[in-house]
């Protein structure tokens, strides 16, 4: 599908925030802003990942995922709501579909080691133990990423006219997921289901997702014109993109757009395609009212009231996970 020409996906640098000059701090967050309320979707570069890292993850990634099923099913536990550990195929479904999505993940969240956090606050990590390189990876890109993330969340502070530091205490030590998924390879295409796809239309539930570079095409998003758009980010950029968290929070002003992972040509469903979002959450007790300053003049209030652990819960049990 060609690119329409009223789509525009901003590229943008974070060093012009996190080391730049006032205006280049001041630009960063209007253009960040503005393209969340336009298309919900950035690519970002000078992250803190080098191409290196990237690299390195996505080789471990894909010998986690080559490890035998009776081996990878060890390490789904009930219970956990996919939360931590294995996710096997045909578990999770776009919400509103019928059809489980075509691909299988696994999650690794907060790190409780050594840390002031209580450690019934979260659950603990399930390590890999045929794969020590994949736990000791996977921990490195978490907390780069959850840097990145809260600096590109108080650039989004300040495009809302609220303190630099609004989000900093709800997301520290919060309940942010990495997510590595392999969309398997379908080996008689005649056999799926007709909806089946690698990843159904949905939005994030979280804050804010960032998207190491995916192995393959696939990842479209649809336009405010209700056409589907796809996002291929440059060299190693990473996709930042808005959950329905921050949406609920700023009453719509920043946009969770609908997104979905094509299937590929039928000459190459027997392929693998490997993905590893960042989904940055919030400790479960923040407040995601929505903010007073984003409810305009003869506006009304689009959400209930909601904290984003009862969120989170809500919508776990929408997409087949709990």
């Amino acid at each position: 599908m060609p690119p329409m020409e009223n789509t525009v996906i901003h590229r943008l640098d974070l060093l012009d925030y996190t080391e730049g000059t006032p205006e280049q701090k001041k630009n960063f967050s209007d253009a960040i802003g503005r393209a969340f309320n336009e298309t919900g979707f950035v690519t970002i570069r000078n992250h803190g990942l080098n191409n290196a890292l990237i690299q390195e993850l996505y080789q471990e990634v894909k010998a986690l995922f080559d490890l035998p099923e009776a081996i990878k099913k060890n390490y789904e536990i009930a219970g956990l709501g996919g939360q931590r550990g294995y996710t096997s195929k045909g578990r999770e479904k776009a919400k509103d579909a019928n059809t489980p999505d075509l691909k299988e993940f696994w999650q690794v969240g907060q790190f409780l080691d050594g840390s002031h956090l209580p450690m019934d606050t979260y659950p603990t990590n399930i390590l890999v133990k045929e794969n020590q390189k994949f736990n000791d990876i996977t921990k490195e890109v978490y907390k780069r990423l959850e840097k990145a993330g809260a600096e590109i969340l108080k650039a989004i502070a300040i495009y809302l006219n609220l303190p630099e530091d609004f989000f900093e205490a709800d997301i520290t030590d919060g309940n942010s997921i990495l997510r590595a998924i392999h969309y398997f390879p379908i080996e008689n295409p005649a056999a799926v289901p007709a909806d089946a796809v690698r990843a159904g239309a949905h939005e994030d539930i979280n804050l804010i997702t960032l998207l190491i570079g995916a192995s393959a095409d696939g990842l479209q998003i649809l336009t405010k014109q209700n056409k589907w758009f796809p996002i291929t980010a440059i060299e190693d950029d990473i996709v930042v993109n808005v959950g329905d968290m921050l949406q609920r929070l700023t009453n719509n002003k920043l946009k969770s757009t609908t997104h979905r992972v094509v299937n590929p040509p039928v000459a190459l469903m027997k392929t693998s395609r490997y993905s590893v979002p960042f989904f940055l959450h919030p400790k479960s007790e923040m407040d995601l009212s929505c903010l007073a300053n984003c409810i305009d003049a003869g506006q009304t209030k689009k959400y209930d009231d909601i904290t984003a652990g009862e969120y989170l819960e809500e919508r776990l049990r929408e997409i087949g996970l709990k």
